[in-house]
């Protein structure tokens, strides 16, 4: 079995920095793509930043130039570190993984349970 599980949410002041990290574990036989995404109420759920094997990232619009996205292969994880929040950062941001198990031929998506942020104005 895999799992996904992201820790560091919470709630912060407009401007303030939060650091997001998730972890996948189990029976993972490769480990692709990993990446954030946010869902606001009554909003669809939205890329944030996602981050190739490679190192390769790409970033949401209103991502760019606050957050950056990291990931460690070794350990598995993936970070979200965000700067100069505003209050529309507002969302539960899940961790979000492409990961090929053993016994498996192909990959699958994997997503986590969430984690709140609140930003205060």
């Amino acid at each position: 079995q895999v799992q996904v599980v992201e820790s560091g949410g919470g709630l912060v002041q407009a401007g303030e920095s939060l650091r997001l990290s998730c972890a996948a574990s189990g029976t993972i036989f490769s480990l692709d793509a990993m990446g954030w995404y946010r869902q606001a109420p009554g909003k669809p759920r939205l890329l944030v930043a996602r981050i190739t094997s490679g190192g390769d990232t790409k970033y949401a619009d209103s991502a760019k130039g606050r957050f950056t996205i990291s990931r460690d292969n070794a350990k598995n994880t993936v970070s979200l570190q965000m700067s100069s929040l505003k209050p529309e950062d507002t969302a539960v941001y899940v961790c979000y993984a492409e990961i090929r198990a053993y016994g498996f031929s192909s990959t699958a998506g994997y997503w986590g349970q969430g984690t709140q942020v609140t930003v205060s104005s």
